[in-house]
């Protein structure tokens, strides 16, 4: 049984052909499999739908309104296709996630890992069974770290409830929005089921809200925390009255992104990830060698020049 969940996490699913969107130039392509030429990623997706609202913005949405957007085993394996996917193509720059529904998500899908969490039948060697779920609980990480890996910038547009593994995604998000009303709340959820949370939540979220106090709160009491406290504490940045000003506000935040030389754009996220996580010396020392080489682009002398002139719109940038 479990080696069968295990080709279902890492296999490809058996569904339709479906792409990602491109919007080059004022034409949109959506989901299909007859694609202009403009159009340069294609994808299978069952629980992931993606477009391109705005040109170069890519637009990612957790599909599974009628589960609240629970993660199941082809959302985990979609989303690390996706957002590789997304980093490679130079017609994208930036992205926005949210949920499809009512719910960002309700977090990881318990009917259908459940039996995974509860570890392999009775009998099986417990060294092997320490590998197994070593393997499983690694794959479910590399799948939130492509989203932070993923060189374009993220922003992160939630709508209800974002639980659990939902807690995990946007915190391996660049910029996190969300609505302002009473159905929108955040939940470190994992400490209900009988887990400590482990796929990136306990790394990422005290660098993002700054207080180990309360993240240790958060975490060890499952509490949930409402919209305008997550605003107040930094876990999100933005609050927006209801659903559409929020994808509106989340979008023009990835569109001015988007507008910029996206070898500034990608190299500001690389350096600031860099540093996170190292002292100021030697991620001072990173950004002098990265940008040895970043200056030498002829995007700077595009922007000067624009600023100089005093244009009203960024000028064009070639793809990279």
């Amino acid at each position: 049984m479990f080696s069968l969940v295990a080709r279902r996490l890492y296999a490809r699913p058996p569904s339709v052909w479906m792409s990602l969107s491109a919007h080059h130039g004022g034409q949109q392509c959506w989901h299909s499999t007859s694609l202009p030429n403009n159009c340069t990623t294609t994808q299978q997706f069952e629980t992931l739908l993606v477009s391109f609202p705005e040109k170069y913005v890519a637009h990612v949405q957790l599909n599974r309104p009628k589960q609240m957007n629970a993660m199941n085993l082809s959302m985990w394996r979609e989303l690390g296709e996706c957002f590789e996917a997304l980093g490679e193509d130079p017609k994208c720059r930036s992205i926005v996630i949210s949920g499809n529904g009512k719910a960002f998500t309700a977090g990881l899908d318990l009917k259908e890992v459940g039996e995974i969490l509860m570890g392999p039948s009775e009998g099986t060697d417990a060294a092997r069974k320490a590998f197994f779920l070593r393997k499983f609980i690694g794959g479910l990480q590399n799948s939130i770290t492509s989203i932070e890996h993923c060189n374009k910038p993220v922003v992160a547009a939630v709508a209800g409830p974002c639980i659990g593994a939902g807690v995990d995604l946007i915190t391996a998000c660049d910029i996190r929005y969300c609505t302002e009303d009473e159905a929108t709340y955040f939940q470190v959820k994992e400490v209900d089921v009988g887990l400590a949370a482990d796929v990136g939540t306990l790394q990422r979220l005290p660098t993002v809200m700054g207080s180990r106090s309360l993240v240790a709160e958060l975490c060890f009491t499952g509490r949930r925390l409402p919209a305008a406290e997550a605003l107040s504490c930094g876990l999100v940045s933005r609050g927006f009255a209801g659903p559409e000003a929020l994808l509106a506000g989340a979008l023009g935040t990835a569109a001015a992104a988007a507008a910029k030389s996206p070898v500034a754009v990608q190299g500001t996220k690389v350096n600031l990830l860099y540093a996170r996580d190292r002292g100021v010396a030697e991620g001072l020392r990173h950004n002098a060698l990265w940008n040895a080489a970043a200056m030498q682009t002829g995007d700077i002398s595009k922007a000067v020049s624009a600023l100089l002139l005093k244009q009203h719109e960024d000028p064009d940038f070639e793809d990279i």
